[in-house]
C-alpha cells in the first residue's frame, strides 16, 4: 500500500459537533472562554448562550441575555425587576429551555455543555430536561450528585461532573474538570448512534431480574415476531426514560409489568419516576399491557432507613444500595386506585393482568415479603375501580409463571392481528 496514497474520499467525513454551551457570562467568562478552547481542541464548536441578567462579561455569546429573555416572553429588564435572583434565573431558565429545544429541532445543536454553582445547575436542569432523550447532555456543577437535586428533575441521560475547586475563578484543579466535561460532550456527540428503525420496539419494565423475570420468556418471542425488546429497570430514572420514550410514541407497544415506582411515588420514597409514572403511553394512544408488578413494596436506600410509616414492616435487604419494605393494605388499596385512574386516562388499547398468585419474586410463600391478605387487598380494589375501556384478565398464576407471559403474548398477537398494534406507525 502506498503511503503517500490520498484518503479515500468517498468515505463520509462527519462534521464537528455543535455544543450549546449555557453559562452566566457576567460572572463566568474565564471559565467559559476556556471550555470553549477545550470544545475546539476536542473537535467540536461552541455555540454560547449568556443567560446572566446584571452584567456583562469579557466572553462573547452567540446567543444574548437579551434573546434568552425575549423567549421567555419579557425583556432583560423586566426580568431584572422582577423579584429576587431565584424569580429572575427561573424567568431566564424559560427563555433558555425554550431556545435550546427551538436549536436541537432545527438541527442547529448536537450536544448541551452547562455549568453553574447552585444557580446555575437549577437553571441547567430545566434546558437539559427540554432536550430529547439521546442527546448529549453534560453538567459542570458545584453540587453534581447532590441531594440537593431532586431526583424527578434529573434527565435520565444526563452526565455530571463536578466542579471541584470552581467556585471562583480559575485555576488548575478546575481547569482540569472543566476540560473533562467539555471532552465528555463532545466525545458523546461524536460517538452517538441513534436508534435504527430497522424492528418495531417494544418497551418493558422490570424490577432487575431477580424480582421479576418474565422478561426471560418474552424476549426471545417478540424477538421471533420481528421486534425489538428495550427493559428498563424501574428504579427511577429508568421510569422516567420509560415515559419520555412511551410519551414520544417511540415504541409500538408497551408490556408496562413493574409499577413499584408509582408507589415509591405514593409512599414518599426517593426512588420516585415522578407523578407521571403509568401516563405517557396511555395519553400517546400506545397499546399498553399492563401488570402491577411490584407494587406490594416501597424501596428505600439500604444505607438509610424506611418511611416511618412503615417502621417494623417487614423488608428485604436487595444489596447494599437498595431495600424494600412491605406496604401496608391502604397502601395496596391506595397504588390499585392509582393504577385505575391511570389506566382510565388511556387514549389507546389498555388491558390490564392481575396474577393471582403473587407480584414478584420475593411474596412467594417462604419469601420475606409474603403476605396473601395484602394481595387479595391490591386485586380486589383493581377489580372494583377499573374502568370500561380497560381490558381486564385474571391470570390462575404468579407474574413469574410462564402462563403470566404466554397470557400477555396472546393479548399482543391479537392486537397485531386487529392492526391495533401497528409496526410502521410509530
Amino acid at each position: 500500500m502506498n503511503p503517500a496514497a490520498p484518503a479515500d474520499e468517498s468515505k463520509e467525513v462527519k462534521e464537528a459537533p455543535v455544543i450549546l454551551l449555557v453559562g452566566t457570562i457576567d460572572t463566568k467568562s474565564d471559565e467559559i472562554a476556556f471550555m470553549r478552547e477545550c470544545i475546539e481542541r476536542a473537535g467540536g464548536r461552541a455555540r454560547i448562550m449568556d443567560v446572566s441578567v446584571l452584567g456583562r462579561g469579557r466572553c462573547s455569546a452567540d446567543i444574548g441575555n437579551s434573546e434568552v429573555a425575549q423567549a421567555a416572553g419579557l425583556t432583560l429588564q423586566e426580568i431584572a425587576a422582577s423579584g429576587d435572583e431565584n424569580t429572575s434565573m427561573a424567568l431566564m431558565a424559560r427563555g433558555a429551555a425554550t431556545l435550546a429545544t427551538a436549536l436541537h429541532a432545527q438541527g442547529r445543536i448536537d450536544g448541551l455543555l452547562a455549568l453553574g454553582g447552585t444557580m446555575g445547575t437549577d437553571l441547567a436542569l430545566d434546558v437539559a430536561n427540554a432536550l430529547p432523550l439521546g442527546v448529549p447532555k453534560v453538567l459542570l456543577s458545584t453540587v453534581a450528585y447532590s441531594h440537593l437535586l431532586p431526583p424527578e428533575r434529573i434527565p435520565p441521560d444526563l452526565i455530571m461532573v463536578l466542579w471541584a475547586g470552581g467556585l471562583y475563578g480559575l485555576n488548575s484543579l478546575c481547569c482540569s474538570a472543566l476540560a473533562q466535561a467539555a471532552g465528555a460532550v463532545v466525545g458523546a456527540c461524536c460517538s452517538t448512534q441513534s436508534p435504527h428503525a430497522s424492528r418495531p420496539m417494544v418497551g418493558m419494565t422490570s424490577l432487575g431480574t431477580s424480582a421479576l423475570t418474565y422478561m426471560k420468556l418474552l424476549k426471545p418471542e417478540l424477538e421471533r415476531r420481528g421486534y425489538d425488546l428495550a427493559v428498563f429497570h424501574t428504579t427511577g430514572l429508568g421510569g422516567r426514560a420509560f415515559e419520555a420514550l412511551a410519551a414520544a410514541g417511540r415504541f409500538a407497544a408497551v408490556m408496562d409489568f413493574s409499577l413499584q415506582e408509582l408507589v415509591n411515588h405514593l409512599g414518599g420514597s426517593c426512588v420516585t419516576a415522578g407523578p407521571d409514572r403509568l401516563r405517557g403511553a396511555g395519553r400517546a394512544g400506545v397499546p399498553q399491557i399492563v401488570a402491577p408488578g411490584a407494587t406490594d413494596m416501597i424501596d428505600y436506600p439500604a444505607w438509610g432507613s424506611p418511611p416511618a410509616r412503615y417502621a417494623g414492616r417487614t423488608e428485604h435487604v436487595h444489596n447494599r444500595l437498595i431495600a424494600s419494605v412491605c406496604v401496608d393494605l391502604a397502601m395496596r388499596r391506595e397504588a390499585a386506585r392509582a393504577i385505575a385512574e391511570r389506566l382510565g386516562e388511556a387514549t389507546g388499547p389498555t388491558c390490564l393482568l392481575l396474577p393471582a398468585h403473587g407480584i414478584e419474586g420475593w411474596d412467594r410463600p417462604g419469601e420475606p415479603l409474603h403476605d396473601p391478605e395484602g394481595l387479595a387487598a391490591l386485586l380486589a380494589e383493581l377489580r372494583q375501580r377499573v374502568g370500561p375501556n380497560t381490558r381486564l384478565i385474571e391470570i390462575d398464576a404468579h407474574i413469574n409463571d410462564d402462563a403470566f407471559a404466554q397470557t400477555a403474548l396472546q393479548v399482543f398477537d391479537t392486537w397485531v392481528a386487529e392492526e391495533r398494534v401497528i409496526p410502521g406507525k410509530r
